[in-house]
């Protein structure tokens, strides 16, 4: 034998709203611990140019979506962990230099400004998409950004659209 419970709105002992239904199976959650945020996605809008041989940080400037205001847009072009939301995260970078020419370029993701927790390069630049994708343990106040280079003798220009350079990540619940 099975029973039915039907109820809008799911709540803890404390009366707190946990989730709640619209009545037609669409489910709102609404405590933190059941959402995966914050959660973001940026990217390059407008090509940077990237000097030879030199490290640069990327200046992912216009947000798709932010949904803590955790990402700096306009100064420091990173992503801070919020209060309340250590743990694990999982992280995507992608970007692409504006070129038919070959040469290496590499994209780094750094934490606090200094640790390279993820890497990936590439040659044979001819248009090539490059990305990398990372499972990271964050604390609060943790910020992570990308930051690239490339040796191709002179200057070449980071493709700045939302398809070929963009950072997102988003705080993995349940992990």
């Amino acid at each position: 034998m099975s029973s039915i419970i039907k109820v809008n709105t799911y709540q803890d002992a404390n009366g707190n709203a946990l989730f709640s239904s619209d009545g037609s199976g669409n489910v709102t959650t609404s405590a933190s611990g059941l959402q995966n945020t914050p959660a973001f996605h940026v990217f390059l809008n407008g090509n940077q140019t990237i000097s030879n041989s030199t490290l640069t940080k990327i200046n992912f400037n216009t947000e798709l979506f932010d949904t803590n205001s955790a990402y700096d847009n306009s100064t420091n072009y990173r992503f801070t962990v919020p209060s309340g939301y250590a743990g694990k995260y999982l992280i995507h970078m992608s970007g692409r230099y504006f070129t038919s020419s070959s040469f290496s370029a590499h994209l780094y993701l750094k934490i606090n400004g200094g640790t390279i927790i993820s890497a990936c390069s590439w040659t044979n630049g001819y248009y090539t998409q490059n990305s990398n994708t990372i499972i990271v343990d964050l604390s609060v106040g943790d910020y992570l950004h990308v930051e690239t280079w490339q040796n191709s003798g002179g200057n070449q220009d980071l493709n700045g659209t939302r398809e070929y350079t963009y950072f997102q990540g988003f705080r993995i619940i349940g992990a």
